[in-house]
């Protein structure tokens, strides 16, 4: 660890660009390439209505793929999580549940796909024309769902497990297969979309059994028949922790069914009919899915490398690196671009033949559709860059801004205005200001990496110690913010001549990580509600997640070396489990709270309140996600107290004859 954590910040950023970005890049691209092949051999097997019934079912595919990322992803997390507080048997019963809730949803998925088929097509936009190809095609791909989604979960937790080659074989071996198999269904046996689907189905399959290979080959862990025995308080977590990809998947499928819809209504006011668009239509954005995953995968590689460069304060390093990654995504979108502009034509005909108006509204669903796809260059990375430097608002605003802040909205206005002209139009107008919308959060981002904002403090609490303790005692001290708890604290040190340890953890996790102390104490023990959205698909663990882990690791360390008192950081949980800790939670009534909070900390007393509530709410967040339990639930700690009813001494003063009658029971 040490050692890649010199390279991030030490190797050329050219190189390290290169070493992480390919595998993203690939293991992209052969998710995308694996949907259009289909597309292809169909628009030249059947024609363009074989291709419009694949759109209409392909949402159908994302919700489940949805659903396998967040058991995918959620599990994966919570394999890291779980080893780095060397908790082997948690993390073996995470991976165990994540399978077997995969395993439920798909069975449940598949069924319920098969039952209400021509119920869910309409809700997708299906036309007459399209539909006799679309039951075909879904009910095929309906059978193959199980497989496709315990394949995608586990490919998620194999990486998780420190083998991505693995994982990536496993694709590649399935989209390589479909490619083989389509044309031979398709040509060869006659079967049309039918035939299409039974080759996908092949090659999810084949997937499928060799992640399940790999099961007995896991590096970390250990599964036995029990660790697949559903466990609520697992699952939920495992939820919690995937959330953000299901969004994010569930998010395309939105666009999609308004966008068929619209197409359909639209359409049959055109010339062009309803068919038409959504065939094209479908096609366009999954070849803009091949730009848009070479730029996913480009920036999702440099993220560790942003991060770490960002948080050990080497700022020039980061705009370098930012500067690079932006260089290269615009000059890509800008050869797409040249592309849909200049030979619509040849694109559209690799996916089949069709009539003029046919190729009239493809060229136009490519030239009108994509005009800003430069755009992406920048709206892309931008997302990523503030998911590197733990700024999760502002990622998920620009993550989710092109799609469904701009996209749909767009899309609705334009088209009762301007009719299927305006859907197509809908698309530079998103692209437009979603680029406006990055452009000046990285603007401003600049600026602050220019002023050197991030200041080293000294955080080191050196409390002198002459211990005056006869056993091995921990007292973890959990507290309101404004309830003099930290301070209560530092006196019970005091009088027992035992070290305290608080921040003194940030300068720790900074020496070993080579991150700065002001982002390690930016980011720890807080969790806003949308700090779920930097877990993504091809990222890994967030940086509060990392810092968890490594702050666990602390805390055992030196409960295991003296007695001492900790301060927050879920101390009273990570060390539930030993006799000789004494967990206290110190709170005070709001009133007393903004006195201390104005007089101690210089909170301007008017905005005193609000702050005390928010960061109180970060703080209960925080020990909910690692812990499941809620903070302020005093049946978590041994001792809870109100500072402010005896004054912080004399709470000292009691929590130390607490200590004392610990002592006697462990002798």
């Amino acid at each position: 660890m040490e050692k890649e954590e010199n390279i991030l910040g030490t190797e050329k950023i050219g190189k390290l660009i290169r070493k992480f970005s390919i595998p993203c890049i690939i293991s992209l691209l052969v998710n995308s390439l694996y949907n259009i092949v289909d597309q292809i051999f169909i628009g030249w097997g059947v024609g363009y209505l074989g291709n419009g019934a694949t759109n209409i079912v392909f949402p159908l595919t994302m919700i489940c793929l949805a659903f396998s990322l967040m058991f995918g992803d959620g599990t994966s997390a919570y394999l890291s999580l779980k080893l780095g507080e060397k908790k082997k048997d948690e993390a073996e019963k995470g991976v165990g549940n994540g399978i077997t809730l995969s395993a439920i949803v798909a069975v449940f998925l598949c069924v319920l796909m098969l039952i209400f088929l021509p119920q869910l097509l309409n809700v997708f936009g299906c036309t007459d024309a399209l539909r006799d190809y679309a039951m075909g095609y879904g009910r095929i791909i309906a059978i193959g769902l199980p497989f496709m989604m315990l394949g995608t979960t586990l490919n998620s937790i194999i990486r998780a497990d420190g083998s991505p080659q693995y994982s990536m074989k496993s694709m590649v071996i399935g989209a390589i297969l479909n490619v083989i198999l389509d044309p031979i269904f398709i040509f060869v046996l006659k079967m049309g979309v039918e035939g299409a689907a039974i080759a996908t189905v092949i090659s999810q399959i084949v997937t499928f059994a060799l992640n399940m290979l790999y099961i007995k080959k896991f590096k970390s862990i250990t599964l036995q028949k029990e660790t697949f025995k559903p466990k609520f308080s697992v699952g939920k977590k495992i939820v919690a922790l995937g959330i953000s990809s299901f969004i994010t998947q569930m998010s395309f499928v939105f666009v999609v069914a308004v966008e068929n819809n619209l197409l359909a209504k639209y359409g049959t006011e055109s010339k062009y009919g309803s068919e038409i668009p959504i065939t094209v239509l479908g096609i366009v954005m999954k070849i803009s899915q091949i730009l848009n995953s070479i730029i996913v995968g480009l920036a999702a590689g440099t993220q560790p490398i942003l991060g770490y460069n960002y948080g050990a304060r080497k700022f020039q390093r980061v705009k370098s690196a930012l500067k690079t990654v932006l260089g290269i995504s615009i000059m890509i979108s800008t050869i797409a671009f040249i592309l849909f502009q200049t030979i619509p034509d040849k694109l559209i005909a690799i996916f089949g033949s069709g009539d003029e108006t046919y190729m009239e509204f493809a060229c136009l669903g490519f030239r009108v559709y994509l005009l800003l796809c430069i755009c992406n260059g920048v709206q892309i990375p931008s997302g990523i860059f503030f998911q590197a430097i733990g700024k999760s608002i502002k990622s998920a605003i620009l993550s989710l801004s092109r799609q469904v802040l701009f996209l749909v909205p767009a899309m609705l206005i334009l088209s009762s205005i301007f009719g299927i002209m305006g859907i197509l139009s809908a698309g530079p107008v998103a692209d437009g200001l979603a680029f406006v919308l990055a452009t000046t959060f990285l603007v401003q981002e600049v600026r602050r990496l220019d002023k050197g904002t991030a200041k080293s403090q000294a955080l080191i609490d050196d409390t002198s110690t002459d211990n005056q303790l006869n056993k091995h005692i921990i007292i973890t001290i959990s507290r309101e913010y404004g309830s003099g708890g930290r301070y209560v604290g530092r006196l019970i040190a005091d009088k027992l001549g035992i070290k305290l340890y608080d921040k003194e953890f940030i300068t720790k996790v900074a020496e070993e990580t080579g991150l700065s102390e002001e982002y390690i104490e930016t980011n720890e023990q807080k969790r806003n509600t949308l700090s779920g959205l930097n877990n993504g698909y091809y990222f890994g663990l967030n940086d509060a997640d990392e810092l968890f882990i490594k702050e666990a690791e602390l805390i055992k360390k030196v409960a295991d070396k003296e007695s001492c008192v900790i301060i927050g950081r879920c101390s009273d949980f990570i060390l539930k489990d030993r006799e000789n800790v004494i967990s206290v939670f110190v709170y005070s009534d709001m009133k007393d709270k903004i006195k201390r909070a104005t007089e101690i900390y210089g909170l301007d007393k008017e905005k005193a309140e609000k702050e005390i509530k928010r960061i109180d709410k970060l703080r209960a967040n925080h020990y909910k996600y690692y812990t499941e339990k809620q903070w302020d639930d005093h049946s978590n700690y041994d001792m809870c107290i109100n500072s402010d009813i005896l004054g912080v001494e004399k709470v000292a003063d009691l929590i130390c004859e607490m200590v004392k009658e610990k002592e006697a029971i462990l002798a």
